[in-house]
């Protein structure tokens, strides 16, 4: 009688991994939620609003250039921001959020924003770069040239044997649907300017047409 063989036993922290690349979406929402709930209890002061777009849009600036240069799963992007550094859309992801409590001035949000990095985001990269360690030899190499996240001044140059290759293309930027992140930096731009004088006139206009 044969044994079955027995599947081998993840680590703990693939296991994880996968969760986190399955929920990092939910609890993106989940952020939003608790960020229009932070809005309604505080009026945003304009001064810090204004201090937010020297966050919010280089974020948005370094997520476009980036998403015109990857080509996922099938190449190893290694120009253009990705010379700099090896997560530049992460990277672009925290400066947008970061940029966002500080419109807030919101510590919880602030709060929230780490934890959701530490526990999603972390692992996240760390997944997504064992995969590319097993799909692409040279990127043992380029992880020794680029830094993980915080940037290295000046671009990196690929060895002698390699050339390198890539270019900015509008036609990734749409195939990636980059666009979204500015129209939703829009729209919370939005509500932290309208939000709450609209609710504030319709509650005014509920009560003055009561009996």
């Amino acid at each position: 009688m044969t044994r079955l063989k027995t599947p081998p036993k993840r680590p703990p922290r693939e296991w994880w991994q996968r969760i986190a690349r399955r929920i990092r979406v939910p609890l993106g929402f989940l952020t939003a939620a608790i960020y229009l709930f932070e809005l309604s209890r505080r009026a945003p002061v304009p001064a810090a609003v204004a201090w937010s777009l020297l966050l919010v849009l280089p974020g948005l600036w370094l997520r476009a250039y980036a998403s015109g240069y990857v080509k996922k799963n099938r190449e190893l992007t290694t120009t253009g921001p990705y010379a700099h550094t090896r997560n530049p859309l992460y990277l672009g992801s925290i400066l947008i959020a970061a940029g966002f409590a500080v419109a807030l001035l919101s510590w919880l949000v602030a709060l929230v924003l780490a934890i959701m990095f530490a526990v999603i985001y972390v692992p996240t990269i760390a997944s997504e770069e064992r995969f590319l360690r097993a799909t692409f030899p040279e990127f043992s190499d380029y992880c020794r040239r680029v830094p993980r996240l915080i940037p290295r001044l000046t671009p990196s140059s690929p060895p002698r044997n390699e050339s390198a290759h890539g270019a900015f293309a509008v036609s990734l930027y749409l195939k990636h649907r980059e666009y979204n992140s500015a129209i939703g930096a829009a729209l919370l731009y939005l509500c932290l300017l309208l939000l709450r004088p609209l609710a504030h006139q319709i509650l005014h206009l509920w009560h003055g047409s009561g009996p």
